[in-house]
């Protein structure tokens, strides 16, 4: 193991309903949605990414909302739980205003951590931690103060069939560090601010299935493309089959499954979200990469309308 990757790059999931995908993750979250596009192997569906002002990485949730889609099953082979950092002293706010929306919030603790655990609209499961680290979010929306926004990820829980072998490439071909153990739950960190932490259950899950309210994959960070190339000759070695590297126009990819069941990526941190659009405007225009330019019409007239729009919870 030569390279070291500082964290998450993005995380990747299924979803049905885009409108209430956007109000969830946009109007609720208060996240911004820094672009809509579609999924260019099926493009009559939606891939909207959500992130900080920048969509920067370590910031980034994406979906596929497809309103025909199956209800998946949380289980190993993917990210069990997706974790968001909030600045400290901001977890009594994130408690009221998911309260007041509705959503069901329960407190959990790992490795001296409080975490306030929900789940979203389709059943993906998600919690916000409070940590120092990483830059508070420049973007505001519906309401949130900005020293309540949340940052970024902090990290993410793995569900893995075969715990061993997933820590072993955590470690020995990703680059991250085990700090600790707990009984329960190993942890790892990588170098980076956000998306840094990583927690596995000791213990085996038993192997969920993809559909709305799951994660697709997990992708992991690439400085850049010169590395980006390197890392596929790292995990060659390693003795997994990456796939060859793709552009998906935002970054490049490349992707492997991991002896635990998840999905992997690494994706480069270049070119990002404003190659393509203006940075005060992303996410309000439908891009489309040059091959599908011609075919607008016809994409814009299948998919459903979706609008950000800020939302009022039920204050006690």
């Amino acid at each position: 193991m030569t390279l070291q990757t500082s964290g998450i790059h993005h995380i990747t999931a299924f979803a049905r309903d885009p409108q209430a995908n956007v109000d969830f993750y946009a109007g609720i979250l208060g996240l911004r949605l820094v672009k809509k596009t579609i999924n260019f192997d099926a493009p009559e569906v939606y891939h909207l990414y959500f992130g900080n002002e920048a969509g920067s990485p370590g910031t980034i949730i994406t979906f596929f909302p497809w309103p025909t889609s199956r209800k998946g099953r949380v289980g190993g082979g993917q990210v069990g739980i997706t974790t968001y950092a909030v600045p400290t002293g901001a977890l009594g706010y994130w408690e009221e205003r998911l309260t007041s929306f509705g959503i069901a919030v329960t407190k959990a603790s790992r490795f001296s951590e409080t975490f306030l655990q929900f789940e979203d609209n389709e059943g993906l499961r998600l919690e916000l931690v409070e940590r120092e680290e990483g830059p508070n979010s420049g973007w505001s929306f519906g309401g949130i103060p900005a020293d309540k926004a949340i940052k970024g990820f902090g990290g993410a829980v793995l569900f893995s069939t075969d715990p061993n072998k997933t820590t072993d490439a955590l470690v020995h071909l990703l680059g991250l560090e085990k700090v600790a153990e707990d009984g329960e739950y190993a942890r790892f960190r990588s170098a980076g601010e956000l998306g840094n932490v990583i927690d596995v259950p000791l213990a085996a899950v038993s192997r969920g299935s993809e559909g709305a309210g799951t994660i697709h994959h997990i992708a992991w960070r690439a400085a850049d493309f010169e590395q980006h190339a390197q890392w596929q000759g790292e995990v060659q070695s390693y003795g997994y089959r990456p796939t060859s590297i793709i552009d998906r126009q935002y970054f490049n990819a490349l992707y492997f499954r991991e002896a635990g069941g998840i999905l992997f990526e690494i994706a480069t941190d270049p070119p990002g979200f404003a190659r393509d659009e203006p940075a005060e405007t992303l996410g309000e225009k439908l891009m489309l990469p040059t091959w599908y330019e011609p075919h607008r019409a016809a994409i814009e007239a299948n998919l459903l309308p979706i609008q950000v729009r800020a939302l009022e919870g039920k204050r006690p």
